[in-house]
């Protein structure tokens, strides 16, 4: 990691500069004063996961699931646990892929859930299927 980061706020969405060595002192956005780590992830549509991934430095863990989804359904509190876990590390969201359709396409989503591990845009791994919480941190920090 270099000495600062770039990190999009999950309140506003500006892109805040923060030195690596801050981000577990609970740093706080610069236009909105909101925690930019809120140990939950962040529900995007397109048009914010294009901005949150433009902005933010560290990786993001991309969850695509629906509502109808049995194994989603499954898959949400243990996902949310996780950004409790791994945050500040990573950025956890979430994508609906009945609202988020091109971007589902984009990706190549055939199955959900769907989990993709991106690192300044490009994808570094990909798993389809829900998880406990000990398999999904783990494979998360073996990626990172």
């Amino acid at each position: 990691m270099s000495d600062s980061l770039h990190i999009s706020c999950p309140s506003c969405l500006a892109t805040n500069r923060i030195p690596a060595s801050r981000l577990t002192q609970k740093p706080v956005c610069g236009r909105c004063h909101q925690p930019l780590f809120m140990a939950t992830p962040l529900e995007l549509d397109e048009t914010a996961f294009a901005r949150v991934q433009a902005n933010t430095d560290l990786p993001v863990l991309v969850d695509f699931w629906a509502s109808w989804c049995g194994p989603c359904k499954m898959m949400a509190p243990v996902f949310e646990r996780a950004a409790a876990e791994l945050e500040p590390a990573c950025r956890l969201v979430k994508i609906n892929t009945e609202q988020c359709q091109n971007l589902s396409a984009r990706y190549q989503i055939r199955s959900i859930p769907t989990l993709l591990l991106l690192q300044g845009g490009q994808e570094v791994a990909r798993q389809a299927g829900a998880m406990d919480q000990v398999s999904l941190v783990r494979w998360v920090r073996q990626h990172l």
